[in-house]
């Protein structure tokens, strides 16, 4: 696809990895922005809406994916060269510092651990066994804790970081590790939910989740797509739009600093950990 051709039918715009129902909205706005800087820069045509119904962690990214947003750290593993990282959202949000996030251990606001060491033997919920905030950050984090065997008496797979909170906090698991955004706008939209859950302890910081379009992009509608996103990060009329998605910036990170994500896979298993259990 470039500015003078026709771009392939049946194009795939998503943003899945924030999309609580009440954040379709914002969502939206910011495609919204975003594909009218497109349609400027002549792209078209382009879909109109989001596949709001596209998971977080999908089977595959085809070559319709024109923009989404997709988790580090299976780009840097089941992914592998099938995206093209286009920018990383720096958030204004506790936990992030520029464009970093943590995965915060989370727990109902009575249970009785005060440390990390406390979940020992307890239920986990987790999202997915591809996720970095739900497995590959924790996994590092519990590395020295587990001496080489089983931490958790269980850890039950769910497919949802929003809904494992909400299990949480009707007592219907132990903890559950999540995405310090995933948590700030789950807090944000179910403040009574959040108020009956805690965060026990943070993991170490990795890259935020970066913007992506598949790797049959072609180069100079790229380059189209990463001036677009600049220009949402950086110009006033575009403030309204940052401010539903606590975006305060997007920016470029080089290849080596998402490869940290494989060193904190590579460390636990060098910990006798390399499976989260």
């Amino acid at each position: 696809m470039t500015r003078q051709g026709e771009p392939p039918a049946g194009l795939s715009v998503s943003l899945p990895m924030y999309n609580l129902p009440e954040m379709r909205e914002a969502n939206a706005a910011f495609w919204a922005a975003l594909r009218g800087l497109l349609l400027e820069a002549g792209i078209r045509p382009l879909p109109e809406r989001l596949a709001f119904e596209r998971p977080p962690v999908p089977d595959r990214i085809g070559e319709e994916v024109i923009f989404s947003q997709v988790c580090g750290y299976p780009l840097e593993t089941r992914f592998r060269g099938q995206a093209v990282r286009l920018g990383t959202p720096c958030y204004a949000v506790t936990g992030c510092e520029g464009p970093t996030h943590r995965g915060l251990f989370v727990v109902r606001m009575g249970s009785p651990a005060r440390e990390l060491s406390d979940l020992a033997g307890t239920v986990f919920l987790l999202n997915s066994r591809h996720s970095n905030s739900g497995m590959n950050l924790p996994r590092r984090a519990l590395a020295e804790l587990a001496h080489g065997g089983k931490f958790f008496a269980g850890v039950i797979e769910t497919g949802s970081q929003p809904g494992n909170l909400e299990r949480i906090a009707r007592g219907e698991g132990d903890a559950t590790a999540v995405d310090c955004v995933t948590y700030a706008f789950w807090r944000h939209y179910r403040p009574a939910l959040a108020a009956r859950t805690r965060v026990l302890a943070v993991t170490p910081p990795s890259p935020a989740i970066p913007f992506v379009t598949s790797a049959a992009t072609p180069p100079a509608t790229r380059e189209l797509l990463r001036q677009a996103l600049r220009r949402i990060a950086r110009e006033a009329r575009f403030a309204v739009v940052r401010a539903g998605l606590m975006l305060s910036d997007i920016v470029d990170l080089p290849d080596v600093a998402y490869e940290r994500l494989l060193a904190y896979e590579r460390e636990a298993g060098e910990r006798g950990y390399p499976n989260l259990a």
